[in-house]
């Protein structure tokens, strides 16, 4: 088998940015997350998003009355 020593380097770049990127947005138990509690937190941070929203639209409409 031969090995094609142009492409190890790109591919193992690629492969560490993957787990770096697992690392970060998942953290020591990234095995462990479920579909579920992606979609929960997702959905939480809609909420939050639209909470910061309103408040900041009724803070702005508060010195115009």
């Amino acid at each position: 088998m031969a090995r094609n020593h142009d492409s190890q380097l790109p591919e193992s770049v690629g492969i560490r940015r993957r787990r770096m990127r697992n690392a970060l947005l998942f953290g020591a138990q990234r095995a462990g997350r479920t579909a579920d509690e992606r979609l929960g937190k997702a959905f939480a941070g809609i909420v939050v998003t639209a909470v910061l929203c309103a408040g900041c639209v009724g803070w702005s409409f508060l010195p115009h009355t």
